[in-house]
């Protein structure tokens, strides 16, 4: 990769944690009207499980020492797809997001070998106004693949939460409760078995994978249909900087669908982030989900706010 004079790429560590916020901060305001991340989430993306910051990431700092841009490789599982993030100051470092594109790609083809497998996919994604992103990811041999959307309702209006539907309870996640936990997972992993992009974890490496997404028990909830485990919602704590509740995924078991097992969860959900004084609830959907699942958000007042577009390209292992 070649840079202006004085310019230097390396690996990041910990201390660089701030430099690199300050980057993820102005690529966010531009690709989404504000920042959507902080400082615990950039030390998670360093640290997280199958990522080496010294092989898998890179920084990029000016004459004076300031950052610029920083890429990473993610993959939470550690099989499966290989996420790319490429982040860039937009005023002074657009130029730097191919050639470091360029360089994840070569690391994916290594631990493509490394894992012993002749090929690994890479995905990553391109919100509305990073037009000049999507065209590299294109001439970098990436395909659009699929739109997501988020969608979000305000919760000062929010009215009284109906009585679910006959037969139809939700109570709370018992977390201290070894059963319910499994039940959970359970749940959402049969629920999600017919969506495209599910990736299957098993009870254990689920469960470690929990913290990340906050411990915010008393907003996960599970549905019971005449007795019979029939959903689980899964709240996240990424949005309550921004006074926000999130749903990070909501899972209905293919035999209780189009019974309102979504829409009370939904409800439930709501509700408790309304208690707790947040002034808006969002998720995210992919339009690429069989279950049509966009009508019933929009049953429940959810609305589309911004979309984001996943691009995806094999990357084979090098030769030998």
């Amino acid at each position: 990769m070649t840079l202006p004079a004085g310019w230097t790429a390396r690996r990041p560590t910990l201390d660089d944690v701030p430099a690199i916020l300050a980057v993820v901060h102005a690529a966010d305001t531009f690709a989404v009207g504000y920042p959507d991340f902080d400082a615990d989430d950039v030390r998670d993306a360093l640290t997280a499980p199958f990522v080496d910051p010294a092989r898998d990431s890179w920084l990029v700092t000016d004459p004076d020492g300031t950052a610029v841009a920083w890429s990473i490789l993610s993959n939470p599982t550690g099989v499966g797809r290989e996420w790319v993030d490429v982040l860039v100051d937009p005023a002074r470092g657009v130029e730097l997001r191919a050639p470091l594109l360029a360089r994840l790609l070569d690391r994916v083809a290594e631990r493509a070998a490394e894992r012993g497998l002749p090929a690994l996919t890479a995905r990553t994604g391109a919100c509305a106004p990073e037009t000049r992103w999507a065209g590299e990811l294109v001439e970098a041999g990436f395909q659009r693949i699929k739109r997501y959307v988020r969608m979000s309702r305000p919760l000062t209006d929010l009215p009284a939460e109906p009585a679910p539907p006959t037969g139809v309870t939700v109570r709370s996640l018992r977390p201290d409760d070894e059963a319910d936990l499994r039940l959970f997972h359970r749940i959402h992993d049969t629920a999600f078995r017919d969506t495209l992009d599910y990736e299957p974890l098993d009870f254990a490496r689920w469960r470690e994978l929990i913290p990340a997404y906050g411990r915010v028990w008393d907003e996960w909830f599970l549905a019971e249909v005449d007795g019979e485990p029939a959903g689980a919602l899964q709240s996240s704590d990424q949005a309550v900087e921004h006074g926000s509740g999130w749903v990070r995924t909501l899972s209905v078991l293919p035999t209780h669908r189009r019974r309102g097992v979504g829409a009370a969860l939904l409800r439930r959900a709501f509700a408790v982030y309304a208690a707790k004084g947040r002034v808006r609830a969002g998720l995210g959907v992919d339009l690429t989900n069989p279950t049509a699942p966009v009508t019933l958000y929009r049953s429940v007042g959810l609305v589309e706010e911004r979309w984001t577009d996943m691009y995806e390209r094999t990357v084979a292992a090098p030769e030998v």
